[in-house]
C-alpha cells in the first residue's frame, strides 16, 4: 500500500478567522485525510502573544512568535497568511514562495497592493498562491471565474462585495434608524475593520474589485482608474427616495469591458437597483455577484460575506485544493500558464475615459423653497445635453428649504461631473447635491 503524503499547514496570524480555520479543519481532520488519502499536521503557529487566552486549545509547543520560523519550518507544507496588514504580510509571502511552498490567504489588501510581485514570485519560483477567501467570504467566486466559467468573456461583473456597508445600508432601511447608529452596532458585531475607512469608504470592496478584475480580464487597475465612493453620504432620506423611485441603495463593485474597443472600467460605489433586481433583495452580511458571460449568459452568486465562519470556509477550501495540488503535483489554479494567459488578455484592454462611462445617474438637490428656483437647476441640465427621466420635489414646511430629485437617462461621468459642480455654485442650491449612479441591467 502507499505510503500517504503528511502535508504541514502552518498559520501565521491565528486571530479569529485562523482560529476559525484551524478549529473546522481538525473538526474534519479524520474525514478529509479518509476523502484526499493524505496526512494533515499543524507543525507550527505565529502568534503576537502566545500566551494570550484563544478559543482554541492547541498542543503544547506549537505557538511561536517568530512568523518567519513558521516559513522556513521543513515540516510546513501550506503557510496559511492570516495576520493581515501589507508590509509583514508580503515578506513573509514572498520567502514562503521562494521556497517553492504554498500560501494560502485572505488578504485582499495584499494582493491589491503586491498583486504582481507576489505572481512573478509564483511564475519565477514554482510556488503557489491561492486566494479564494480574499473575495466574497463563502462564495466560491475565483474558482467560479477560473474554472467554471473558464470558456466566457465578461461583458460584466456586478455585485454586493462588502458585507459590512451592506449590514448597514440594510437595517437603516428596515429599521428606520441612522447611519451612526447602525454602525456602532456593525462594530460591537466585529463586521467592521479596524481601520473603518476600509469598509466605509468603499476601498475594502475596491480590492476585491481589482482582484476580479484582474482574474478575469488581465489587468491591474489602481485607485487613480477608477471610481470609489463609499457609503458615509447615504442617508436615510436617501433610502426613501429611492423607494420613491421604485430603487434600493447598495454599495456595489462593477466592471465593465467593452471588447470592441477594449475600454474597461472599475468602479465601487452606492448605486440604486431596480426593486425586481436580485441585487436588491440581498440583506444583512451577505454578498451577491452577477456575472454576465458571453457563453452561460447570468450567473448569480449569493452567501455569506462576512463573519469568521464564511471566511474560515473559503480558506479552507483553498487549502483543500492545495493538498490535492501538493499530493497530485499537479496544482490547476494560479499555474504559470495562468499568469501568462491573464498577461495576454490584460494587453488588449484600456482603461475607458471619464466620457466612455456612461450610466444613468440619480441626483438629490437641497434648494432655497421660494418661486421660480428650478428654472436655474433645469438650465443647467439643458446646457450639458442631460436628459431628465423623473423629478419628484419634496417640501420641509417651516424650514424654507426643498429637496429636489432627479433621475436621468444615460450619459456619460464626465458630464455628469460638470452638472454637479454647476448646480452646485446656484445661488439657490443650498449644500453639494449627491450624485448617484442607477444600476440597471438587461439580464437577470
Amino acid at each position: 500500500m502507499k505510503e500517504q503524503k503528511t502535508i504541514g499547514i502552518g498559520f501565521i496570524g491565528f486571530g479569529t478567522v485562523g482560529q476559525g480555520v484551524w478549529k473546522h479543519l481538525n473538526a474534519q481532520r479524520e474525514t478529509l485525510e479518509a476523502r484526499l488519502g493524505v496526512k494533515i499536521s499543524f507543525p507550527r503557529i505565529a502568534v503576537k502573544n502566545i500566551n494570550r487566552k484563544r478559543d482554541v486549545v492547541v498542543p503544547a509547543g506549537v505557538l511561536t512568535d517568530d512568523p518567519m520560523s513558521v516559513v522556513n519550518d521543513p515540516a510546513v507544507t501550506i503557510v496559511c497568511e492570516l495576520m493581515g496588514g501589507t508590509e509583514e504580510a508580503k515578506d513573509y509571502t514572498l520567502a514562503a514562495l521562494k521556497l517553492g511552498k504554498v500560501v494560502v490567504t485572505a488578504n485582499k489588501a495584499l494582493i491589491y497592493k503586491s498583486g504582481r510581485e507576489l505572481f512573478d514570485a509564483v511564475s519565477k519560483f514554482g510556488g503557489h498562491y491561492y486566494f479564494e477567501a480574499s473575495v466574497a467570504g463563502a462564495i466560491p467566486i475565483i474558482k467560479t471565474l477560473r474554472e467554471g466559467l473558464v470558456a466566457n468573456r465578461f461583458a460584466s461583473i456586478a455585485g454586493i462585495i462588502n458585507g459590512t456597508c451592506n449590514y448597514i445600508l440594510s437595517r437603516m432601511e428596515a429599521e428606520g434608524k441612522s447611519y451612526e447608529e447602525i454602525l456602532e452596532d456593525a462594530k460591537s458585531l466585529g463586521y467592521v475593520e479596524q481601520d473603518d475607512s476600509l469598509d466605509l469608504d468603499g476601498w475594502d470592496a475596491f480590492h476585491k474589485a481589482v482582484i476580479l478584475a484582474f482574474l478575469a480580464h488581465g489587468k491591474w487597475v489602481s485607485e487613480d482608474d477608477a471610481l470609489v465612493e463609499g457609503i458615509r453620504q447615504v442617508t436615510l432620506e436617501d433610502m426613501h427616495r429611492a423607494r420613491d423611485f421604485g430603487y434600493r441603495i447598495k454599495l456595489i463593485g462593477m466592471i465593465r469591458r467593452d471588447f470592441k474597443t477594449g475600454a474597461m472600467s472599475v468602479g465601487v460605489y452606492p448605486a440604486l437597483i431596480p426593486l425586481d433586481k436580485t441585487l436588491a433583495r440581498v440583506d444583512g452580511v451577505y454578498n451577491a455577484i452577477k456575472l454576465s458571460g458571453d457563453v452561460a449568459g447570468t450567473t448569480i452568486l449569493i452567501g455569506r460575506g462576512a463573519g469568521r465562519d464564511a471566511t474560515s470556509s473559503a480558506v479552507i477550501s483553498d487549502i483543500v485544493d492545495a493538498m490535492i495540488g501538493i499530493r497530485d503535483n499537479a496544482h490547476k489554479f494560479l499555474t504559470k500558464q495562468d499568469l501568462e494567459a491573464c498577461k495576454r488578455l490584460g494587453e488588449s484592454a484600456r482603461m475607458a475615459t471619464m466620457d466612455e462611462i456612461c450610466s444613468k445617474f440619480y441626483l438629490r438637490i437641497s434648494v432655497v423653497d421660494e418661486p421660480g428656483i428650478l428654472v436655474g437647476v433645469y438650465n443647467v441640465f439643458a446646457q450639458n445635453n442631460v436628459s431628465i427621466a423623473r423629478v419628484i420635489t419634496y417640501e420641509h414646511p417651516g424650514e424654507r428649504r426643498g429637496t429636489v430629485t432627479m433621475a436621468t437617462y444615460p450619459t456619460s461621468e464626465a458630464i455628469m461631473e460638470k452638472v454637479t459642480a454647476e448646480l452646485e455654485a446656484l445661488p439657490q442650491v443650498r449644500t453639494k447635491p449627491l450624485l448617484l449612479r442607477i444600476y440597471e441591467s438587461t439580464r437577470e
